[in-house]
């Protein structure tokens, strides 16, 4: 029997990484490449399931017209662009900033303690006595101390934009609130924090600092955009697998949750509305604000 050529799935799943702010370079997806979607590779992250997937083009395309009867001799492609939007079924700090889509913070609590070297992305040592300061089950927050700079904060993530030290009460712990290398105390040792899942944005910098977090904070308005690129697969039940990706997306819309009716409770998904930025492709040089890939299932025809 063959294989089904339409595409059958239960879930569409949503994957982000950085974007190099800098120099607006986005994570690639090299669909030649095999991706482990159950354990995507750095800095890809797996954000879990994602529901209403809607995909939305705002291309336009204009006739080319010519001669006396103004017939059309062809066609061009005019205000490039394209707009994706889900609700997320689980509620993060990264599905936090990207559904807000302006600067999210970590709310800190207590002060900030050295981590020294020899730490990891999954272990913090911070040495004898000073992991008493922390318990199983805190959120942390580590980064360096903000020293003043100016521009985009943070790497290789960027929380903010920052025009002016002023701004931001030249705060010390600024970076930490801001940063996106928070994690959960899974366990400790006598002179470490075991982490339960990786710093994103790598292992702690010399000099960093580990510092408690309470809870995340967006806010509507303000003056920063997220940006990240995204891929959503639609997992295979039949008929292969479909993969979206965007090299570069922003958020478009204000903050808002969707009520998903479940028993007698409602269920709050975070909703996301982003609109792709266009970038280069390196093949031939055109510009392009989204890819579709389809995976046929083994055995399928062709067409």
């Amino acid at each position: 029997m063959k294989a089904a050529m339409t595409p059958v799935s239960r879930k569409v799943r949503a994957y982000f990484a950085p974007v190099d702010r800098a120099s607006g370079t986005p994570t690639p997806f090299d669909p030649a490449i095999a991706f482990d979607f159950d354990a995507p590779p750095a800095p890809w992250i797996a954000l879990g399931d994602v529901v209403k997937f809607q995909r939305s083009g705002t291309t336009k395309v204009t006739p080319l017209v010519a001669g006396l009867k103004g017939a059309t001799v062809g066609q061009c492609r005019s205000v490039l662009g394209t707009r994706v939007g889900a609700d997320f079924l689980q509620w993060g700090k990264l599905q936090m900033a990207l559904a807000a889509g302006s600067q999210h913070t970590n709310v800190l609590a207590g002060s900030p303690v050295a981590v020294f070297a020899g730490s990891s992305t999954s272990e913090l040592v911070l040495g004898a006595g000073a992991v008493d300061a922390f318990n199983v089950g805190d959120l942390v927050a580590c980064d360096v101390d903000y020293q003043q700079q100016t521009g985009y904060i943070g790497s290789p993530i960027a929380g903010t934009y920052v025009k002016d030290p002023a701004d931001v009460n030249r705060d010390r712990d600024y970076l930490r609130r801001v940063t996106f290398n928070v994690g959960r105390v899974a366990s400790k040792t006598a002179t470490a924090l075991e982490l339960a899942q990786s710093l994103i944005g790598g292992a702690p910098a010399t000099g960093a600092s580990v510092q408690k977090v309470v809870a995340f904070a967006d806010r509507e308005g303000g003056s920063f955009f997220q940006d990240w690129s995204a891929l959503f697969t639609l997992e295979p039940e039949s008929g292969g697998r479909v993969c979206f990706y965007y090299p570069r997306v922003q958020a478009c819309a204000g903050s808002a949750e969707k009520a998903l009716p479940f028993d007698t409770f409602e269920a709050n998904a975070l909703h996301m509305e982003l609109i792709a930025l266009p970038v280069t492709d390196t093949v031939d040089r055109e510009q392009v604000v989204c890819y579709r890939t389809y995976y046929p299932a083994t055995g399928a025809d062709v067409y």
